[in-house]
C-alpha cells in the first residue's frame, strides 16, 4: 500500500505530568493514553523543554528502578548525567543516544549538569517481549551520523531509515530517528509496511500522510504503507522524532517504572525495590533513592492496543 492509500492518522495530544519526585519538572506525555498504549514496542513518550534551567532547576531525578523495558534518552539541547547500578557513568548530549536495558532490574539517576542552560528533549521507553523481559542489565551509547538531503537531516538512532542503520541492539524490530525539515520542505521516506509509526512534532507544523500535526502532538500511522511523506507547513525549521515498530501483541501491566505482566509481578517488583533487593545501587549520586508510590487499592489490569 502506498502512502496515499494509508489509513487515517490518529492524533494523540499530550498531557502535562510532573516527573521526578519532590523537585519535579513538567513533561508532555503522549504515550501511553486511552486511545493508544503502544506504537510497536514503544510504550512511553515524554517530551520536555525548552526548559530554562536557571528558572526551573532542570532535571534532578534520584535513583529509581526499572524492569521489563529499555529506556531511550535523546536530547535536542542541554546535558544530563546518567549513573546506573550496572556501574555506567555517562552523559546524554544532543544527537547522542543513551539506551539502558532494565531487563530483570536496574536502577539509575538522571541529573542535568551545571553546564546546561536550556534542557530540551525526549525520554522514551520500549517494552521488552516476554522471552527477553528478564534479560541482563545493559547500557549502550551511540552517535549516529546525520543523513542529509531534500531539505532534511535525519539521525537514525535505532533501526534502519534513509540508508542508515543503527548498530544498537533491540529485542523487537524498531525504528527511532530525529528528522528535521527546512522551512516548507517535503520528504518522502521508504518505510517497512509491517511497521506502525508515530511522528512526534517538537517544533514547526508537519503534515504526515496528509494530516497536520502541531508541536507536542504525536501522529499515529497504522501498518501497511511503504512510503511516508512529511511536509513542513511552517516558515521555520521543523523538528520531529519518528518512531516505528512491528505491532506489540503482548498484554503488559505498566505501573510507575515497571513493565510487568500481572498485578502480582508489580507488587513483587515494588517490594524488592523498597527492600533494596534486585535493582542494585547507584554509586556516585549524592542523595537518597526515590521511594515507590503506594499501589492503587484495586488490582492493576493488563493493557494492549484495541484491535
Amino acid at each position: 500500500m502506498s502512502n496515499a492509500e494509508a489509513g487515517p492518522v490518529g492524533v494523540l495530544t499530550p498531557r502535562d505530568v510532573p516527573l521526578g519526585g519532590p523537585r519535579s519538572m513538567t513533561v508532555r506525555r503522549t504515550l501511553p493514553q486511552r486511545a493508544r498504549s503502544l506504537i510497536g514496542a514503544w510504550c512511553f513518550a515524554d517530551h520536555y523543554g525548552p526548559d530554562d534551567v536557571a528558572r526551573t532547576g532542570g532535571m534532578v531525578v534520584a535513583p529509581h528502578p526499572h524492569t521489563g523495558l529499555q529506556t531511550v534518552s535523546w536530547l535536542f539541547s542541554g546535558e544530563i548525567e546518567h549513573r546506573d547500578s550496572l556501574g555506567s557513568h555517562a552523559y546524554v548530549r544532543p544527537g547522542e543516544l543513551n539506551l539502558m536495558t532494565g531487563g530483570h532490574g536496574i536502577s539509575h539517576s538522571e541529573v542535568s549538569t551545571a553546564r546546561t542552560t536550556v534542557l530540551h528533549g525526549v525520554q522514551l521507553w520500549v517494552a521488552l517481549p516476554g522471552e527477553h523481559r528478564d534479560t541482563e542489565r545493559d547500557f549502550q551509547h551511540y552517535v549516529p551520523e546525520p543523513v542529509r538531503g531534500d531539505g532534511a537531516e535525519i539521525r537514525v538512532f535505532l533501526g534502519t531509515l534513509a540508508g542508515a542503520t543503527s548498530p544498537v541492539r533491540t529485542f523487537t524490530p524498531l525504528l527511532g530517528a530525529e528528522v528535521t525539515l527546512e522551512p516548507r520542505a517535503a520528504l518522502t521516506l521508504a518505510v517497512a509496511p509491517r511497521f506502525e509509526h508515530g511522528l512526534l512534532v517538537d517544533q514547526g507544523q508537519v503534515r504526515v500522510a496528509g494530516t497536520l500535526l502541531h508541536p507536542a502532538e504525536l501522529g499515529y500511522v497504522p501498518t501497511g504503507i511503504d512510503t511516508l511523506t512529511l511536509v513542513n507547513e511552517s516558515d521555520e525549521t521543523a523538528r520531529t522524532v519518528l518512531l516505528g515498530g512491528t505491532p506489540f501483541e503482548e498484554e503488559i501491566v505498566m505501573w510507575w517504572n515497571f513493565i510487568c505482566r500481572s498485578h502480582e509481578e508489580v507488587v513483587q517488583a515494588r517490594d524488592e525495590w523498597m527492600s533494596g533487593e534486585r535493582f542494585g545501587s547507584v554509586k556516585g549520586y549524592d542523595g537518597d533513592p526515590l521511594p515507590a508510590p503506594e499501589l492503587p487499592k484495586v488490582p492493576l489490569k493488563p493493557r494492549r492496543n484495541a484491535q
